[in-house]
């Protein structure tokens, strides 16, 4: 959450003339319910399978660039299928970056939404140290404490095209 992955995402499929996928987008359009709804009525299993499902409808694209939430590598295996089918790219930021990110746009992001900066941190650090072994898995770990032109140029010359 806050690493730029959906702007990211957006930025290096169209400089590549690639197409775009955000797969928590496509999980709302395909189940007619906002992520946060299908957490809230049916719970983070039911979240987990319906993502494990798109990314394995995804992995034999050519020509994407996919936009995975943050905590899909970290269930149902798909960080092996993730590596198996392309390059992976962790785009790593730090605490900081990520709290001034995160607060600034609360209001879209329920999990956090009433969250004091103090329980933010706590929030991240938590979320990261779970999650940080899946993350450091990938091809490619990118510094996006940086600007979207600077990530994707860094990006770039990464990808077998």
């Amino acid at each position: 959450m806050g690493s730029g992955k959906s702007s990211v995402c957006k930025a290096l499929a169209r400089s590549l003339e690639w197409r775009a996928v955000d797969m928590d987008s496509l999980i709302e359009e395909r189940s007619g319910h906002a992520v946060s709804g299908i957490f809230k009525h049916f719970g983070e299993e039911e979240f987990r399978k319906l993502e494990t499902s798109v990314l394995y409808h995804l992995k034999d694209e050519e020509q994407v660039v996919i936009a995975t939430g943050g905590g899909a590598p970290c269930f149902n295996d798909n960080i092996e299928s993730m590596l198996n089918a392309g390059s992976v790219f962790y785009l790593k930021v730090d605490v900081d970056h990520l709290i001034e990110r995160i607060f600034n746009d609360s209001s879209v992001r329920p999990i956090v939404h009433e969250k004091s900066k103090v329980e933010l941190r706590a929030f991240i650090e938590n979320h990261l140290n779970e999650r940080e072994p899946y993350y450091r898995s990938a091809h490619y770990v990118i510094d996006a404490n940086q600007g979207i032109d600077k990530i994707v140029e860094e990006i770039k010359p990464h990808l077998d095209i």
